[in-house]
């Protein structure tokens, strides 16, 4: 674990935790001593992958399958947590689905299925968690979106909807939660980790860094911003992107 532990005594929830950026976020924030979610929506074994490796370094975790799009099982999720640990100080709206599709072919089911997670989700976690936030005094939520909700890409007409209507919710809850001592804010990855082969063409962009970022990029802001010397950041989008794209 790391050495400066600023997050020691908290309990962070990271939806859709079990590989990859949230995998990232959820390392990040038991490196810094908080007990931490994983929460998946079916993969038990990457759950409890994540969790191992938490626990192998002297941390704290708890695996939850749970499905964000589905109120009810969210707020299970979140009563099994306070009975586990008692309270929640942190949520990262990590969980996404990134399901590409020509708007020619889209069918609604796939349009509500996208927007169910990616955006309903975000807002069942964030009011099942409210009421321990706010208890929390210094509570955060991090809300995960994407670049494309600021360029636009092809073949992803719900993935982009659903990302930009975070920024929206991140400045909507910012705004009313301010007063509870919650900060909430929005982290948009850019290119991260190794080039999709499975994918259709984006739009190419090029990175002033010239190389794509890891997902421990994204963890480090996630950490900064539930920590101490974030607590002046709130309703902000924070592009963490290598310079590929600039912008508010």
């Amino acid at each position: 674990m790391s050495e400066t532990q600023e997050l020691v005594g908290r309990v962070a929830v990271v939806t859709g935790a079990g590989r990859n950026i949230g995998r990232a976020i959820a390392l990040a924030l038991a490196g810094a001593g908080a007990a931490v979610v994983i929460n998946g929506r079916q993969d038990r074994a990457q759950v409890d992958t994540v969790v191992g490796e938490i626990e192998a370094h002297g941390g704290r975790a708890f695996g939850c399958l749970a499905d964000v799009a589905d109120s009810d099982a969210v707020r299970m999720m979140v009563e099994a947590v306070v009975t586990r640990f008692g309270r929640i100080d942190y949520l990262i709206n990590n969980a996404a689905l990134r399901r590409a599709q020509a708007l020619e072919q889209m069918t609604p089911a796939l349009w509500r299925e996208v927007m169910a997670v990616t955006l309903d989700g975000q807002f069942y976690c964030a009011l099942a968690c409210l009421p321990h936030l706010k208890a929390s005094g210094a509570g955060a939520i991090v809300n995960i979106g994407g670049l494309t909700a600021h360029t636009g890409a092809r073949d992803r007409t719900h993935v982009v909807t659903a990302k930009a209507g975070l920024v929206g919710l991140t400045r909507a809850l910012a705004s009313e939660l301010a007063e509870q001592n919650i900060t909430v804010n929005l982290v948009s990855p850019g290119m991260i980790g190794a080039a999709p082969a499975t994918l259709p063409q984006q739009p190419r962009f090029s990175t002033l860094t010239g190389t794509r970022g890891a997902p421990e990029d994204i963890a480090g802001m996630v950490r900064f911003l539930c920590g101490p010397q974030a607590r002046y950041i709130t309703g902000q989008t924070i592009h963490v992107n290598g310079g590929a794209y600039f912008g508010s």
